[in-house]
């Protein structure tokens, strides 16, 4: 039997090419020596400490504004932290927000 005009088959796969992304921004230098290593380990546990009790980090914020938002003024350090928190626990009645427990 031939597979000649059957409606149902589908045109044969064409391998897939694998593209790697390069960033668009510019990476930190990788740490060098022994000092540089410890700082930039601190650096991820202070962060991931503060992420976890909820504490946003705000350099990350305005760097991300400044890359993918360039004409919108980032917002202060003051008024960020409040944006979080009324986030997190909304004070407006009827709006539902993340569980604070």
């Amino acid at each position: 039997m031939s597979d000649y005009g059957l409606p149902y088959r589908m045109p044969p796969r064409q391998p897939l090419i694998i593209i790697r992304c390069y960033p668009w921004v510019s990476r930190p230098p990788r740490p060098e020596n022994f000092r540089q290593w410890v700082r930039f380990i601190g650096k991820g546990i202070a962060q991931s400490f503060r992420l976890m009790v909820g504490v946003q980090d705000y350099p990350n914020y305005v760097q991300h504004m400044r890359i993918h938002h360039p004409l919108q003024q980032p917002m202060s350090e003051k008024e960020f932290h409040r944006y979080c928190l009324n986030a997190r626990f909304p004070s407006e009645a009827g709006k539902l927000g993340k569980c604070p427990c």
